[in-house]
């Protein structure tokens, strides 16, 4: 299983690398998914939900904004909405993954909405799984990188400075306890010892099928053709 090894490490590198080479979020898009290999695969859905929390945080940002229309604010609104639903799905894709080379899913249902879980008998379930683990740790990168910037700007006085590299000293422990963690729940379940599941976000705010104001809208639009 090595592609299990070390698997906090070498998420916080591809985190910060990525960053990094693109001098800040958003992070450079991620190309086509390889083939089969679970290997490539893993490091293409963690890439991915690194991308679309980069896109995120860029978004935020921009929504934030005072001196543009309403109508500026709305786009990066509905942007947000998009990478947010990406985002989560790229995180079912990394637990999926994960939990296949694990052996604690049916590989021909881990892409359903109804993943087979094989249970080892008397292993805890853990309510956070590997890939959101993953995904705060992305989050943290971000923070991290921003936060670090604070500490090299040179319009601002020593304070400023000053406090913020205190705030990322603080950012940096808490991502290493994150990658602690995500390490540990690994070797629990090699072990036999816990478990984690496949959990569908089902964002229903993304969906007209299940949104009531869309739905309302639909309605409305049809009533009126």
């Amino acid at each position: 299983m090595s592609m299990l090894t070390d698997l906090s490490r070498q998420t916080s590198h591809l985190h910060d690398a990525t960053l990094i080479a693109a001098g800040g979020p958003p992070v450079a898009t991620v190309g086509a998914a390889p083939g089969n290999d679970r290997a490539a695969l893993l490091w293409h859905w963690i890439a991915t939900n690194h991308f679309f929390n980069s896109s995120l945080w860029a978004e935020e940002d921009l929504a934030r904004r005072t001196t543009v229309s309403d109508t500026e604010i709305a786009k990066n609104k509905r942007a947000i909405d998009k990478y947010n639903q990406a985002r989560n799905d790229a995180t079912e894709r990394v637990d999926e993954i994960l939990l296949t080379e694990l052996g604690l899913v049916d590989a021909a249902s881990a892409q359903t909405d109804s993943p087979v879980a094989k249970v080892p008998p008397n292993a805890r379930l853990n309510s956070e799984t590997a890939g959101s683990i993953i995904d705060r740790m992305s989050i943290m990168a971000l923070k991290i990188h921003a936060m670090r910037a604070q500490t090299q700007r040179t319009d601002v006085d020593d304070s400023h400075r000053q406090s913020s590299a205190v705030k990322l000293d603080k950012l940096l422990q808490q991502r290493s306890d994150l990658g602690a963690c995500l390490d540990a729940l690994i070797a629990d379940t090699q072990a036999g010892k816990a478990y984690f599941k496949v959990y569908r976000q089902f964002k229903m705010y993304n969906d007209p099928r299940f949104n009531p104001a869309l739905v309302a809208e639909r309605a409305a639009s049809q009533g009126q053709a």
